[in-house]
């Protein structure tokens, strides 16, 4: 009995002595996870070839590429916010990628960010969002994707709000985050905005360059992996992108920040109101803070800088930038507008403002693929 009594306490001293081997970091198809980021612009003068990039994960069914994010350390079963984010129209993924520096903060909030590329965002597209989604999703798992947010900038906004509430996003997306990029909720006379868009350089200028005039124009690179030439269906165009998006259905429900620069077009600078804030009950718009940067953003449009003007966007520089909120929103939905003081529609968005706009994505009503998976 002595002797049983002693293996037995043996065997339990080695048990205890062994510890279970941590779970392996989850890892997506194609897409290592390094530090710091591939492809991250440095401080200030992002190389023309660097902010043109188009991503090095490929989706196999297209075959076109784009940039995944993510924690390095990410643990199976943990919980995450997925973003989708949208570039401008002629601008690449990578440009996007800087202009609005998610991968800056991926392993503070948890976040997984795609970044796809597209010649012209139309219903073309869709196909080939939808797989990087689903990619993402299976990977993690959608019972644990805590929050899921659509953001586009310019003419990637306006892709965003136009998909929002379509069959295959509706029950998936909790927050649209909508960077210069036509306002969900203007009062209804509120004009869409129209830029007088500067020429370009004479001189090659694509130092963080926003190439609008589209790939094929004189200097621009060509989007590789993109769907062939012949722009969206119907000949439509952004015009026809913005009416598509205008028209829309709005009728799921998500959270919605809008994001601007005080020098764009008066329709969205100027709007006090938001019908969108009035769906949820939330109190009158305030002003909750004022955040300041010492620091500015990697890019800007290099191209047009000659020829520039204030509204378009000048530098990167640092400066300030007013949150204003729609509080006591029913729901906990999350309804905001924040506008960067002496900004146009290119200056890359500061870290203070990038992180707070995050943080307000964290805050808002949560869980609709948890709910869609339970």
């Amino acid at each position: 009995m002595i002797r049983q009594l002693v293996l037995v306490a043996a065997a339990a001293f080695t048990a205890s002595c062994i510890t279970a081997k941590p779970a392996e970091p989850v890892r997506f198809s194609g897409a290592p996870c390094v530090r710091p980021p591939p492809m991250h612009c440095p401080d200030a003068d992002c190389p023309g070839d660097m902010v043109t990039n188009q991503g090095a994960v490929i989706e196999p069914k297209s075959g076109r590429t784009f940039f995944l994010d993510y924690p390095c350390d990410l643990k199976p079963g943990e919980k995450v916010t997925v973003v989708l984010a949208l570039h401008g129209g002629g601008s690449y993924g990578n440009w996007q990628r800087n202009y609005a520096p998610f991968m800056d903060y991926v392993d503070k909030y948890r976040l997984i960010v795609a970044t796809p590329n597209t010649r012209g965002w139309s219903e073309a597209d869709d196909p080939y969002l939808h797989n990087i989604v689903d990619s993402v999703l299976d990977t993690v798992g959608r019972k644990n994707v805590k929050n899921f947010w659509l953001s586009g900038h310019s003419m990637g906004g306006f892709n965003a709000r136009r998909m929002v509430c379509s069959p295959y996003f509706r029950d998936k997306v909790d927050g649209l985050l909508s960077l210069s990029g036509g306002r969900l909720g203007n009062p209804p006379d509120a004009p869409q905005p129209v830029f007088n868009i500067p020429p370009t350089n004479d001189s090659d200028g694509r130092t963080g360059a926003f190439t609008v005039t589209g790939p094929g124009a004189p200097g621009a690179a060509p989007l590789a992996g993109a769907r062939p030439p012949g722009g969206p269906p119907g000949g439509s165009g952004p015009f026809g992108l913005i009416a598509a998006a205008a028209s829309a259905p709005s009728d799921c429900d998500f959270s919605y920040i809008f994001a601007n620069g005080e020098h764009e077009p008066s329709a969205q600078s100027l709007a006090t109101t938001s019908s969108w804030a009035e769906k949820y009950a939330c109190k009158p718009r305030k002003v909750t803070e004022t955040i300041t940067d010492a620091k500015g953003g990697y890019v800007y449009d290099g191209s047009r800088q000659k020829y520039g003007n204030p509204a378009w966007g000048r530098l990167p520089r640092g400066g300030a930038a007013k949150v204003m909120e729609y509080g006591g929103c029913k729901d906990g939905r999350v309804v905001a507008d924040v506008m960067r003081l002496d900004k146009g529609h290119t200056e890359g968005l500061e870290p203070h403002v990038m992180e707070r706009l995050i943080q307000m994505m964290e805050h808002a009503k949560s869980g609709k693929l948890r709910a869609s998976a339970s």
